[in-house]
């Protein structure tokens, strides 16, 4: 098992011991997430734990059933106890990029029905500043393509459509397309560009998370894993 596969999946193992029974759970999806379906498997068949989740994606809602984990949807589950989701950059403010796999507008709609967000990571997704390691994925419709990838570009990235090994268009779960935006500095302001993106028409959801996470789980290379509390809010 390599280093960055131990990392993560001590990073899953951590995230599937914070589940209660009883739970309604978001999943998340990707290659960390796979690793905290799996832990939590393994506690639905040796502690006896009842929850059901709802997943972020076609991909998630397959691995969940196959290891008998039950799932729903939002329409039958529109509140969440908790949501275990991965992130490709995670910074300071707990803001997030996020969408590597794919997902990344089911991840939103998810995590914002969830009263606890906790983010499982492998070593090296921590940054100073968003943007510096990991492109930004953006989710556009693919009626005008074209000219929404002109205006995406003009914020100061260079976008670039995502496509398969084979050549072809990737799609997502929803039928659209990604951009994957390189920004040379990094993102300087995370919730202005979050807000020029969103307000660009043909622009579906952006890869920007903010204040949707409440707790990063960070495994290490060593099997080992650190937690890191967002702080509480003044009230």
């Amino acid at each position: 098992m390599s280093t960055g596969t131990s990392a993560k999946q001590a990073a899953g193992v951590a995230a599937a011991a914070l589940v209660e029974t009883g739970m309604r759970l978001g999943l998340g999806t990707g290659s960390t997430v796979a690793f905290f379906l799996e832990a939590l498997a393994e506690r639905v068949r040796s502690d006896g734990l009842e929850v059901i989740g709802v997943p972020t994606s076609e991909d998630t809602a397959q691995r969940a059933t196959k290891l008998g984990i039950p799932v729903t949807t939002l329409e039958e589950l529109p509140e969440l106890d908790l949501v275990i989701d991965g992130a490709d950059e995670v910074d300071p403010a707990f803001r997030l990029i996020k969408g590597g796999g794919g997902a990344l507008l089911r991840e939103k709609i998810v995590a914002a029905c969830g009263k606890r967000i906790v983010i499982i990571v492998g070593e090296g997704k921590r940054v100073e500043k968003l943007g510096t390691t990991f492109l930004l994925p953006v989710e556009i419709v693919p009626f005008g393509a074209k000219a929404t990838h002109a205006k995406v570009g003009a914020v100061g990235c260079q976008p670039y459509l995502r496509t398969l090994e084979n050549g072809e268009t990737f799609v997502t779960d929803n039928g659209n397309w990604i951009l994957d935006c390189k920004f040379p500095y990094g993102i300087e302001d995370p919730e202005q560009l979050h807000r020029q993106l969103s307000e660009t028409p043909g622009v579906v959801e952006v890869g920007v998370f903010l204040g949707l996470c409440h707790h990063v789980i960070e495994g290490r290379a060593d099997g080992t894993a650190s937690h890191h509390e967002q702080p509480a809010t003044p009230a």
